[in-house]
C-alpha cells in the first residue's frame, strides 16, 4: 500500500514540471485600433492583446494617462505605428525595460509606403511601384504617410510581421500564431477583391476630404482626390484655405465633401454652400466600432459604404441622383 502511494506521488511530481512550463501567452499593447484588431486575429484562441488608445480618441493629439503608462510598463510586447505618426509614444519607448520587446509598424520591410501630400489641393499623383516609394521615404521617414492601414494589402504584410514577431517571443505557439495569420490573411485577400469590386462604379470621380488620410486607400482602388479641407486636423481651416478648397472644387468638378467624427467642423457647411455640394463622413479609425478581431473588417466596408454612397449621387439642380453601386461577390471565409 505504502509502495503504491509512493509511485502515485513520484508520478505527480514528476508530472508536475511539464504541468508548469506552458508559459501565459505575452502581454500584447498595441497603440490604435486598427493595428489591434489584426494582433487580435493572430491572437485569436491565445490570448487578447491590450488596446492602448481607445474609441474615438485622435492618435494626432493623445497625452498619455497613468493607467496608459502602466499599460505600458507591463507590456512584454508593444505594436505601435512609429514615431512619425506617434511621436506620443517615442519618450516613453525610449525608456523601456530590456526585457519589453517592440514591433514597429512603419519600419516593416515589405510595406507599402507612400510619401505625405505636399500641402492641402493636390494634382493627380503619379505611383509606379512599390520600389519607387521605398525610395523615397527611406531617405526621409519623416515624411511618409502613415495610415498603411487602409490598405488591405498592407495588412496582410502587418499580419504576417505580428504573427512571426510573436512565434519568436512565444516559440511554444509558433504553429497557433502562424495558423492564425493565415486565415487571417485569406480573409484580407477577400476584403480586397470584395473593396475592388464595390468601389469600381466610384472610381475617376474628385472629392475633398477633411485631412489626407486616405492615400493609401485612394491609391489601392484608384479613387480621386482633389484635395483636403486642412493641412492639419488639430486646426481649424482659414479663410485662405476655404476659398482654395471652393475653388478646387468648381474646377474638378467635385461634388463630394467628407467631415470625420473626430474632427467635426463648421466650416463643411460653408463649403457646402447652397446644397450644391454632398456632404458625407468618413472614419479612418473606426472611432465607434469595439476592438477586436473583426473590428478591422468592420471599417474597411464602412469606409468603403461611406465613400461609395456619396460619390454614387449626381448633383442635378437642386437634388441628387443616386446611382446604385455593384454588388459585392466574394469567396467564402474559411471557417
Amino acid at each position: 500500500m505504502i509502495l503504491r502511494f509512493s509511485l502515485i506521488l513520484w508520478g505527480f511530481i514528476l508530472a508536475m514540471p511539464a504541468w508548469a512550463s506552458a508559459a501565459e501567452p505575452p502581454r500584447v499593447l498595441v497603440s490604435m485600433a486598427p493595428i489591434h484588431s489584426l494582433v487580435a486575429g493572430v491572437m485569436r484562441g491565445i490570448g487578447t492583446p491590450k488596446l492602448l488608445v481607445k474609441g474615438g480618441r485622435s492618435p494626432h493629439n493623445t497625452r498619455l494617462k497613468p493607467s496608459q503608462m502602466r499599460l505600458l510598463s507591463q507590456a512584454d510586447l508593444i505594436i505601435w505605428l512609429g514615431e512619425e505618426a506617434e511621436g506620443f509614444l517615442q519618450r516613453p519607448l525610449q525608456n523601456r525595460a530590456e526585457s519589453q520587446q517592440m514591433l514597429k509598424i512603419l519600419a516593416l520591410p515589405k510595406l507599402l509606403l507612400l510619401p505625405l501630400r505636399k500641402g492641402g489641393i493636390w494634382e493627380k499623383e503619379h505611383h509606379d511601384t512599390q520600389d519607387d516609394h521605398a525610395h523615397s521615404t527611406a531617405q526621409h521617414p519623416e515624411h511618409i504617410d502613415s495610415h498603411v492601414w487602409l490598405d488591405p494589402l498592407n495588412a496582410k504584410v502587418i499580419a504576417q510581421a505580428v504573427a512571426d514577431t510573436l512565434s519568436r517571443i512565444d516559440t511554444e505557439r509558433t504553429s497557433q500564431y502562424q495558423e492564425n495569420a493565415k486565415r487571417l490573411i485569406f480573409r484580407l485577400e477577400n476584403l480586397h477583391l470584395e473593396i475592388s469590386a464595390v468601389v469600381a462604379h466610384a472610381i475617376g470621380k474628385p472629392h475633398i476630404v477633411f485631412h489626407d488620410a486616405y492615400q493609401y486607400f485612394e491609391h489601392r482602388y484608384h479613387l480621386t482626390a482633389a484635395g483636403s479641407v486642412t493641412l492639419d486636423p488639430d486646426r481649424k481651416p482659414g479663410a485662405r484655405r476655404l476659398r482654395e478648397i471652393q475653388q478646387k472644387l468648381q474646377e474638378t468638378n467635385a461634388h463630394c465633401i467628407f467631415s470625420e467624427p473626430q474632427f467635426p467642423s463648421s466650416h463643411l457647411k460653408i463649403l457646402a454652400g447652397n446644397g450644391q455640394y454632398y456632404s458625407g463622413t468618413l472614419d479612418p479609425i473606426g472611432s465607434e466600432i469595439p476592438p477586436g478581431p473583426d473590428m478591422y473588417f468592420i471599417l474597411m466596408r464602412r469606409l468603403v459604404s461611406d465613400f461609395v454612397s456619396c460619390l454614387c449621387q449626381i448633383y442635378i439642380g437642386d437634388e441628387f441622383e443616386e446611382k446604385s453601386p455593384p454588388q459585392s461577390s466574394h469567396r467564402a471565409e474559411p471557417g
